[in-house]
């Protein structure tokens, strides 16, 4: 009872007590706190923007180095030069603009060949009776074409040398592109080699390019050494590793993306000088493989398909792809390339990482190819034959 008298006792005297006279050294406790973090605040701020260069100094940080302390910051946000600036104002007006229609829409058939062009008189064959629907341009970088329709009669541009693997091969491409573009009621633009044959006949290649807003252009990331390994950092700051992608030459694309490409400079350039053959003694780059797949990754990656609707066959493990001779040439061959309805693209590391993806033509999952290369010149005969049978039956599927 006396012990609890007295703690009431001891409360009720704590409760007259009068405050203590000094309360400043309490306020400043939440003053230094506030002090101690602007300071850390501020000392990440440096870190950041002015990242340490020495193990000794990443120590201060993490005793796993730089690479830790980096992790927890955002990317640093890169300021484009005034080439940059301009070159992406282009490019954003260009796909923002609203797309000019016109009342007889073409596609336009690029032929890039040496000279003439073995399966004239297929192609023949494929555009009879759909003229005003199309248009023909040949660009022949060694002689004069002989030719074997009327369809393809004074259709050759002013050519230059073509260089396999070299930017020679990119600079035929634009040369076809600006040429085929000076026909406004051309809308889309076919790149096809002296190889190339159609897989279907005229109405469902057009159907099947023009009902679409996407242009047809491989790309995929390869990070091997036939892929991300033949990039230089030359390139930058325009191009990042990160973006460095490839695929085939053999494009389809909008009037849009035409355009852009014609009006590019800046990126063009960098491939030009940094991506070539014999780049830094033994490392081979080929621009043909990577200037567009990159440009249009970085530019409007929503805007292409990441697959070429011209079917090659890398299966034999080459340089260059196989080969179809006239033992390999039947109804059954063409009939399993235009059932086929998938994407695949195989990487250049040691384990040859292979990439599945459908072909989505407006969502709607359907046949890959229009096209296919490479047939040698003595299938000729053997493909008149099977061009009705073979794009009749396909074209219902």
């Amino acid at each position: 009872m006396k012990l609890a008298k007295a703690w009431r006792l001891g409360m009720k005297d704590m409760q007259i007590l009068p405050p203590p006279r000094h309360r400043g050294h309490q306020l400043k406790k939440p003053t230094w706190i506030l002090v101690l973090i602007s300071l850390v605040c501020m000392f990440l701020v440096v870190a950041y923007i002015y990242p340490p260069q020495t193990s000794s100094a990443c120590y201060i940080f993490s005793s796993s180095g730089c690479e830790t302390f980096s992790s927890w910051l955002p990317p640093p946000i890169r300021e484009f030069s005034d080439d940059e600036i301009a070159s992406r104002v282009v490019i954003s007006s260009i796909l923002n603009a609203p797309p000019i229609h016109s009342k007889n829409p073409k596609i336009a058939f690029m032929f890039l060949s040496p000279g003439s062009l073995p399966f004239e008189k297929l192609w023949d064959r494929f555009f009879q009776g759909h003229e005003g629907r199309f248009s023909i341009h040949v660009h022949a970088s060694k002689e004069k074409p002989v030719h074997t329709s009327r369809y393809f009669i004074n259709k050759e541009i002013r050519s230059g040398s073509v260089d396999w693997g070299k930017i020679s091969m990119v600079d035929a491409e634009k040369r076809l592109l600006a040429n085929a573009l000076k026909d406004p009621d051309n809308q889309h633009f076919v790149l096809l080699s002296d190889s190339c044959v159609p897989l279907r006949d005229f109405d469902y290649v057009y159907n099947y390019l023009m009902y679409t807003n996407i242009s047809f252009i491989d790309s995929f990331e390869d990070p091997g050494p036939h892929g991300s390994g033949r990039y230089s950092e030359h390139m930058l700051p325009e191009v990042e590793k990160k973006y460095f992608r490839k695929g085939a030459q053999w494009f389809t694309m909008k009037r849009q993306h035409a355009v852009i490409i014609m009006a590019d400079y800046l990126y063009y350039a960098k491939f030009r000088d940094y991506c070539r053959p014999g780049m830094d003694g033994q490392r081979n780059c080929y621009s043909d493989e990577h200037y567009l797949p990159t440009f249009f990754h970085m530019h409007d990656p929503n805007g292409i398909a990441n697959w070429s609707v011209t079917h090659v066959d890398w299966s034999e493990g080459k340089w260059h792809p196989k080969s179809y001779g006239e033992k390999d040439v039947s109804e059954q061959l063409l009939k399993n390339l235009t059932s086929i309805t998938e994407s695949v693209h195989v990487t250049s590391e040691e384990r040859k990482e292979t990439m599945i993806m459908p072909c989505l033509w407006n969502g709607m999952n359907r046949p890959c190819y229009l096209f296919a290369r490479k047939f040698t010149p003595e299938t000729l005969e053997t493909m008149i034959d099977l061009f009705s049978n073979y794009t009749s039956s396909s074209s219902s599927s």
